[in-house]
């Protein structure tokens, strides 16, 4: 069994972080206050803090992509990170790097996807065709 992580971020907006990530992305909300909010982030326990966001000066180059030093999200089922991107692009979320496949052909092939949600964090959805070679070199 996979243990959970448990992830805070600060975002500048309650509202926004519940219509992003509660609505858009379908994270059921756990417990909360006037200054905090808890999610299920796909069985994880993610919470929102007001503060101020990180930003995102940072990249590193990774397969002909400036990836975020700063992210976070979550490797999903094949099937299921398909139809997220899908809902991401019909709500029409700006990406950072557009869905594709990342690696294609060689080992550690995956489907990606980044995107911000409304404070500015990084997030990468990731799904591989072969979860067992999650951390294959």
């Amino acid at each position: 069994m996979v243990q959970p992580f448990h992830l805070a971020v600060p975002v500048d907006d309650l509202k926004a972080a519940r219509a992003f990530y509660g609505e858009l992305m379908g994270c059921p909300e756990g417990r909360s206050s006037d200054r905090w909010v808890d999610f299920d982030f796909f069985g994880h326990q993610f919470v929102v803090h007001l503060g101020t966001p990180v930003g995102q000066p940072d990249h590193n180059d990774v397969d002909g992509e400036a990836v975020p030093s700063f992210h976070y999200g979550v490797v999903l089922e094949w099937d299921d990170w398909h139809a997220l991107a899908t809902r991401l692009a019909a709500a029409e979320v700006e990406f950072i790097i557009e869905p594709g496949i990342r690696f294609e052909g060689e080992v550690g092939e995956q489907a990606t996807m980044f995107f911000l949600d409304p404070a500015g964090n990084a997030l990468e959805f990731k799904a591989f065709k072969d979860q067992s070679q999650l951390f294959a070199k």
